[in-house]
């Protein structure tokens, strides 16, 4: 997206979207583990080999990171080890009581990597990288920051890939890291300059999370800290958010559960929803339709840093929806991002109540669906050698 000014954000409208979109309804797969599902998996891992993946990493969306409260955060602050050992416990008790009702499990990422390594001559490691999961933008900008410098410690040969795979407001973890990937300098320095209270304590030269200050100085180099390594990205009912930057990766495909409403646009959801519609997942991803711009959660005014941070990152995050009404942002019924191609796949009826499928936005990280996500993924991405220049 050619951005007018840095951090543009994406727009609302009943337009038919600009980015392509694709109606997609999937057919029948072999059972999880089957010879046939290890045989397709395994041709997955030699597509993900010929375009050079190095890695894939599987990112959680909102609530089922290791501090969803921001409150490990201040403790971090003071005592960085213990905050860090809470994070490792707090993300263990989550992955065990919610499974993988919205989130990458370890054993997911542990069959999805086995599968597809079956036959490569390089293993291709599936790693899960965790974030606060905070729902505001001080956590999604904080996750984009933890996320570069990951990418960057693992120092990835150049001419090689990284495929990263997120669920839910993941991929706007993804779209902000696009921005600051992109070597915008006016973006960079106004991003860091509004999360400062955050990470450096006001009037004294004292930073308390280093990770911001280490990326900031890998950021403003002369060559970018990823020069030479495609960076690919693929989102999981990511509801519309933040802009991205196609300088800052190589190629973009969005998976959204959608189920067409007669008499209205493949592109369009119904608003409101009705509440049986809701709760049977009927329409497809209802989260994605509505944690749009105006639903966030605010940060505790006790971590009165992070709260302030997070108030001017607004400022420079949805500059451009000064006026408009959450209503009438939920009233266009947007669901297809402006940048990257859009699968709007029809999975069917889900199983179980909406504590399982929650409003259908659970079926995109069940196992269930992973070969069928892992295929599309390997022929929209990695088809042909032209599609990985």
């Amino acid at each position: 997206m050619p951005a007018a000014h840095p951090f543009r954000h994406q727009n609302y409208s009943t337009a038919p979207p600009a980015a392509p979109h694709h109606t997609l309804t999937p057919g029948t797969f072999p059972p999880l583990g089957s010879e046939l599902f290890k045989q397709r998996m395994n041709e997955v891992g030699r597509a993900l080999e010929a375009a050079g993946v190095a890695a894939v990493y599987l990112v959680h969306g909102t609530f089922v990171g290791s501090d969803a409260l921001g409150v490990l955060t201040e403790l971090a602050r003071v005592l960085p080890r213990a905050g860090k050992a809470a994070r490792r416990r707090i993300k263990r008790i989550v992955d065990k009581v919610t499974g993988e009702v919205g989130n990458y499990t370890g054993q997911y990422a542990q069959q999805f990597e086995e599968s597809i390594n079956a036959s490569t001559s390089a293993r291709i490691p599936v790693r899960r990288f965790c974030w606060s999961s905070e729902n505001h933008h001080l956590g999604r900008a904080d996750g984009a920051v933890r996320l570069i410098d990951e990418l960057v410690s693992r120092k990835v040969p150049v001419g090689k890939r990284i495929l990263l795979w997120g669920h839910s407001h993941a991929g706007n973890v993804f779209a902000l890291a696009t921005n600051l990937l992109s070597g915008n300098r006016e973006a960079i320095d106004q991003f860091f300059d509004a999360g400062r209270i955050y990470y450096r304590w006001p009037l004294v030269p004292c930073v308390d999370i280093p990770v911001w200050k280490r990326v900031r100085h890998v950021l403003a180099r002369e060559t970018s800290p990823l020069q030479g390594v495609g960076l690919d990205m693929v989102t999981f009912g990511t509801p519309i958010r933040y802009g991205w930057d196609r300088s800052g990766f190589g190629q973009l495909l969005h998976f959204i559960n959608h189920r067409p409403n007669k008499g209205m646009p493949d592109y369009r959801a119904p608003f409101p929803p009705k509440l049986t519609d809701l709760m049977t997942a009927a329409g497809g991803d209802y989260v994605q339709q509505l944690g749009i711009a105006g639903t966030n959660i605010m940060p505790n005014p006790l971590c009165w840093r992070t709260w302030l941070a997070d108030r001017r990152l607004d400022t420079l995050l949805q500059q451009d929806l000064a006026g408009q009404k959450l209503r009438d942002r939920f009233a266009t019924g947007a669901i297809v991002p402006d940048e990257g191609t859009s699968l709007l796949v029809d999975y069917g009826p889900l199983p179980g109540g909406v504590d399982r499928h929650l409003a259908g936005h659970a079926v995109y990280t069940s196992s269930d669906w992973l070969l069928f996500h892992a295929e599309e993924v390997a022929h929209r991405l990695y088809a042909s050698p032209e599609s990985n220049g």
